[in-house]
């Protein structure tokens, strides 16, 4: 494919030149960090040859592109990816040998990219590497945060934050652009001459390029993710430093450069708000300034940038790229208000990931008055003429009109970017066949009204290459055997595996893979957490963002009662389990925290507990990111996807897991319905209300206490948890927590849920028992996966939405 392809002989040589030459070691002395960089280095003069013969190819064809607009690429470690794309793996291997080393232990010392969070980040990143895969021309557009959201410890069973400084020893994956700089304004006023719009700015920070390339699997071609660093104009008043007043000639570099410092800051403050809207404006207008530029480049013109350019909002982060891209095009290029406001609808698609209201990201007028004048008044400007329009379909109706409108006025007024990018964006999807539908049917139902065709859905993916060819060598190996290599690219093939579910051979094999799996997950465990656990128990896994609709408060109810219920029945026969959690919790988020509070306390006396000795622990993974979730999901056996139907959008977590071949416990909500309908009802544990009933239970009054009432163990639990039996020391430290539930209303109905949710974990044990049935499941699991490659959502992305032809 290649004709450039390094042989092992050239990769191992390669690498002693580069310890020697870029590194700065004696290849004999290297170390295993050392050995990482110079193997990365490696790889990296591909991906540059790749990189430059794609965008020479891109620019000579005048390629449509997608312009991918996201705050969050949760890219995680590089090196293993770029090996498997440029398929130097085996060389590397032979390399690392040559000094007495494992490549998985010099791959280790790669820091993850901390550029996301969860979800969100984690799905932008699968998509770039399709999109490269698919050899649709693309751009990734972000932040380069120094740091990633944070670094988290446990003291005392309490979540801690630290910086997470990834970038701290460089990285070798990154093409810094010194020759792409653009400067993005702030504050200041506008001044109106006729028809022209002045705005005189107060503040004014660079945005520097830095470029890492994400390379597709199966081609030559790559795609770019381009950062965006803030850099002050000038970096110190000398002046001030000369007169020993030192920490304000520094402060007007950190009042500029702290954009892109941390992923999220913390938005509990107005310092922390302004600094949010800064970042996602900071990123956006340097991508259109980007965008734009290179556009005029190749075509002269801005008059067919629609034709060429699709820009796509991945939530509402980027959402100010509406109302920037008519600024940029009326102000700097005298573009006819009618005329800009064509192209940018046609440019501008919108992914909404959050079917809660109170996720919609909105800022308060004021703020925006502040910070950027200028796109407050455009925005006032589409708001006037989208209202125009849509009074026509209802006249007179003001309420249809307040809730359409893109400006808030029920109280403190605030700009509703979800609103911002429906009316900006020619198509609109939601994540799921669910979450679309009630995307249509509940908090946009009024646009949709207005705009059937403009929604559509796109159900989540997640890259094959990533989540089961690195995360889990044996059982990729153990397909290659099966149904040869090409799964990785047509992930369809592994309906194939369905003839496999009677092999007793077959079976064996895949179940061993899951038990070295698990072996390796209980060593990280013991070293992240002290705490020994056996690979042979059933390994129960809930990893994700800490949120109360996630509903880990729930998993924990069941472990209480499950513990207790030991101590009643020792003689029950039960199952061995270990529960596993992790994730974090937004540093603001003071519940959130509380849960992980009480994970550890409830771990403390379980773990403690010689009465359930061998037959429960529970754990907490600190630190949850892409690197630690590669060693999780292929070790676990049971997926928790518990939230409350209605609640989660899709879920990619829940798509890796069963890729590796664990079952799910969840509830109808979100991509689990999709999952459901591919693996087949008898393979997969739904329990609880579905969305209907959710309305439905809401809209009769949801009486908690009468679950509490009526269900002797759920009272059981939630009086040992509130009366201080995990908490010994501080008996008081959950009856808040309680409270909350029984009479705060238990907005995410775990009490309605937790019966028939124990219930069906009692299913759950009962199958574990029969390994063979288990194992079947397990594989059926797997088979029923294409359609959650990434590639497939891409492929419908591009047709159905961007206009692109992806590769066949």
């Amino acid at each position: 494919m290649d004709k450039n392809a390094l042989s092992p002989t050239d990769i191992a040589g390669g690498v002693d030149d580069h310890l020697l030459k870029t590194v700065g070691v004696a290849p004999a002395q290297a170390t295993p960090t050392e050995l990482m960089q110079a193997v990365a280095q490696v790889a990296r003069e591909q991906l540059s040859r790749r990189w430059v013969a794609t965008q020479a190819r891109e620019r000579n064809e005048q390629a449509r592109r997608v312009y991918y607009l996201s705050m969050e690429f949760l890219i995680g470690r590089t090196l293993g990816n770029a090996l498997a794309a440029l398929d130097l793996g085996e060389g590397a291997t032979a390399a690392a040998q040559q000094h007495a080393q494992k490549l998985e232990d010099v791959a280790d010392r790669e820091p993850d990219a901390a550029l996301g969070n969860g979800g969100l980040g984690r799905l932008a990143a699968c998509f770039l590497d399709s999109m490269a895969t698919l050899g649709l021309p693309s751009f990734g557009y972000g932040i380069r945060y120094e740091y990633g959201m944070f670094a988290q410890d446990i003291q005392n069973g309490c979540q801690v934050e630290y910086p997470d400084p990834w970038l701290a020893n460089g990285t070798p994956w990154e093409f810094p652009r010194s020759g792409v700089s653009y400067p993005v304004r702030f504050g200041g006023w506008v001044e109106h001459h006729g028809d022209k719009a002045l705005w005189r700015n107060a503040a004014e920070v660079a945005a520097k390029a830095h470029d890492m390339v994400i390379p597709g699997h199966g081609t030559n071609k790559v795609s770019t993710l381009r950062l965006w660093k803030a850099v002050a104009p000038a970096h110190i008043d000398l002046h001030a430093f000369n007169t020993g007043d030192y920490a304000r000639a520094a402060g007007v570099k950190n009042e500029y450069e702290n954009i892109s410092w941390v992923l999220y800051p913390n938005d509990s403050t107005p310092a922390g708000r302004e600094l949010r809207l800064r970042q996602e404006y900071f990123f956006v207008a340097a991508s259109v300034q980007d965008i734009l530029g290179r556009h005029l480049e190749e075509h002269g013109t801005l008059a067919n940038l629609a034709d060429k350019v699709a820009m796509h909002l991945n939530d509402t982060h980027p959402a100010i790229a509406v109302a920037e891209l008519m600024r940029v095009l009326c102000d700097e290029h005298g573009m006819a208000w009618a005329t800009a406001w064509g192209i940018t609808q046609r440019v501008f698609s919108y992914t909404n990931h959050t079917l809660m209201p109170e996720a919609l990201e909105t800022w308060p007028v004021a703020l925006m008055q502040h910070v950027l004048p200028r796109h407050l008044e455009i925005i006032f400007r589409i708001n006037q003429d989208f209202l125009d329009f849509a009074a026509k379909f209802r006249p007179g109706d003001m309420g249809f009109l307040a809730r359409l409108s893109l400006i808030d006025e029920s109280g403190e007024r605030r700009v509703r970017m979800a609103n911002l990018s429906i009316v900006g964006s020619h198509k609109v999807n939601g994540v799921s066949a669910l979450h679309s539908d009630l995307l249509v049917k509940t908090i946009f139902a009024d646009f949709a009204a207005l705009w059937p065709d403009r929604f559509t859905n796109m159900t989540n993916g997640v890259t094959p290459r990533r989540w089961l060819a690195q995360a889990n060598p044996g059982l990729a190996g153990l397909l290659d055997r099966t149904l040869g290599a090409k799964w990785r690219l047509d992930l369809d093939q592994l309906q194939a595996l369905r003839d496999q579910r009677g092999n007793a051979a077959f079976r064996e094999e895949f179940m061993a893979i899951k038990r070295a799996n698990k072996a390796r997950l209980a060593e990280h465990i013991a070293r992240t957490t002290g705490i020994a656990v056996d690979p042979a128990s059933l390994f129960d896994v809930q990893v994700k963002r800490i949120h109360e609709y996630k509903r880990q408060l729930l998993n924990l109810l069941h472990v209480v009662s499950r513990y207790q219920a030991i101590l009643a029945h020792p003689n029950a026969g039960w199952v061995p389990r270990t529960v596993i959690f992790a994730g974090k919790a937004a540093s603001s988020y003071a519940m959130a925290k509380n849960i992980i509070r009480l994970i550890h306390d409830v771990g403390q006396v379980v773990n403690r507990d010689p009465r359930v000795a061998g037959l429960l622990k529970v754990v907490f993974i600190p630190n949850y990111g892409v690197s630690v979730a590669e060693v999780i999901m292929p070790g676990a056996d049971l997926s928790e996807q518990i939230s409350t139907a209605g609640t989660e959008a899709s879920g990619t977590g829940n798509m890796k897991l069963a890729l590796n071949g664990a079952l799910t416990i969840g509830t109808d909500d979100g991509a689990n319905i999709e999952i459901r309908q591919n693996v087949g009802d008898d393979n997969i544990f739904i329990f609880g209300l579905k969305t209907p009933e959710v309305v439905s239970l809401r809209a009769a009054g949801y009486q908690p206490m009468r679950y509490y009432e009526s269900n002797p163990q759920l009272k059981q639990v939630l009086d040992a948890i509130a009366g201080g039996a995990f908490s010994p020391e501080e008996p008081g430290r959950y009856r808040g927590l309680v409270d909350s539930l029984l009479w705060g209303g238990d907005h995410y109905l775990l009490l309605a849920d937790y019966g028939t949710y124990v219930e069906t974990q009692l299913r759950v044990d009962a199958l574990y028992r029969q390994s063979g049935e288990w194992a079947s499941r397990a594989i059926a699991n797997v088979a029923g996966m294409g359609a959650f490659s990434s590639d497939r959502t891409i492929r419908e992305y591009a047709q159905q939405i961007w206009g692109m032809t992806p590769a066949p």
